[in-house]
């Protein structure tokens, strides 16, 4: 009799398990869309007081990021994006179709995707792990008593810093994601000359633009995702490292979801990019 009594609380509690991590993710998925309308707001009110720290995390960034920004962009295009694209126009007998592949492929999507995973990857971790690091010693509790806006100090001047040099990777990125399907259509005796006709007609300033906007948003989003998820790390050093591997993770969710809807919006809005030319 106790055992009947006891089933239906154990399949509840059960299920109640089930949920409390879906529960959990759509409860930070919240708290991170919160803090970045709190960011927004505090990014153009005033007092502007965070130019210097905006130009260290600016800096910062830009250290660490632009090499390997070169080479991943360099690689990948000529890599994974090149050989494999001229291996299929070989079997049509369109090589010379080559720089019309690039600017849809490099522009729209390789370009913005490669400064969202060099900056997540780099400059992210380093953002995540460096305020973990400040809440687990509870400095960031000293500045809230000194009357000190963490928000305001911390947070906006590396979501602006973000925004601001992913949008200007993305033109580096152009450049050597370029660079690599030129090098492998000279590989393939294709020629520059067949290469950069197909390239600028394919490509227009609307695509540029809009390359420049989703990779300056990608910034937004990898800056807020990390700047929460260190200002939230717990549990010492063993925390702050779990919070790193979550930052980047979700920062990457997010990036996927979002390009899904930008995209989509971009193609519905413009239907004449959807036309081969």
């Amino acid at each position: 009799m106790d055992d009947s009594r006891s089933a239906p609380s154990i399949v509840r509690t059960a299920s109640e398990g089930s949920w409390l991590p879906l529960r959990g993710f759509v409860i930070e998925v919240g708290e991170i869309c919160l803090m970045a309308a709190r960011t927004i707001v505090k990014a153009v009110t005033p007092p502007y007081s965070y130019g210097p720290e905006f130009i260290e995390q600016f800096m910062f960034v830009l250290r660490l990021a632009w090499f390997p920004m070169i080479l991943t962009s360099l690689g990948l295009s000529f890599g994974p994006a090149g050989i494999q694209t001229v291996g299929i126009l070989k079997l049509f007998g369109a090589v010379d179709r080559l720089g019309g592949v690039f600017a849809l492929v490099v522009v729209r999507e390789f370009a913005p995707l490669v400064c969202a995973i060099v900056i997540a990857g780099v400059a992210g971790t380093a953002i995540t792990a460096d305020l973990g690091a400040r809440k687990v010693r509870e400095e960031l509790d000293a500045l809230v008593v000194m009357g000190v806006d963490p928000i305001r100090s911390l947070v906006v001047p590396r979501f602006l810093s973000l925004m601001l040099i992913t949008a200007l990777f993305d033109i580096y990125a152009l450049i050597f994601g370029t660079l690599g399907g030129l090098l492998v259509a000279l590989i393939n005796h294709s020629g520059s000359g067949p290469f950069f006709t197909t390239y600028f007609t394919t490509a227009t300033p609307l695509e540029l633009g809009a390359s420049l906007l989703k990779t300056a948003l990608y910034g937004a989003i990898i800056a807020i995702v990390c700047c929460y998820k260190g200002l939230t790390a717990s549990g010492g050093p063993e925390g702050v490292g779990r919070a790193v591997n979550q930052a980047v993770v979700i920062a990457m969710l997010a990036i996927g979801a979002f390009d899904y809807v930008f995209t989509q919006t971009l193609l519905a809005t413009h239907p004449s990019l959807s036309a081969i030319r």
